[in-house]
């Protein structure tokens, strides 16, 4: 089964929600933002996203701008960064099975379907 990680303020997020609404492949929502993934989640996550903790913050973010712009944190405080604000998770991410997508384009969601 599909999972989307949804932040139903977020255009883009919205946008891949609807096309895997349009499908006929089952999937569960996690309103990450509500649903805060834990550190081993998203340990979980990066593995199957195949990227580094950084790559998978919003650096536009103003919890970034003001608390995380210009540190120099370790993979494992990234990690802890994103599980105590997740407002710093990119999205929307899409997961089938041992792959994921961070699926802010049309072509990165035909991927991972």
């Amino acid at each position: 089964m599909l999972t989307i990680y949804h932040n139903s303020s977020c255009s883009k997020s919205r946008t891949a929600l609807k096309t895997l609404m349009q499908g006929d492949e089952e999937f569960q929502i996690i309103n990450y933002l509500e649903e805060v993934p834990s550190v081993t989640e998203l340990k979980t996550l990066l593995h199957k996203l195949g990227c580094k903790p950084h790559d998978l913050i919003r650096t536009t973010e103003k919890v970034y701008q003001e608390k995380f712009k210009g540190k120099d944190l370790t993979d494992e405080e990234w990690i802890i960064a994103m599980h105590e604000n997740p407002i710093l998770i990119q999205r929307p991410i899409v997961v089938n099975g041992d792959k994921a997508v961070i699926a802010r384009t049309d072509d990165a969601l035909d991927d991972i379907l």
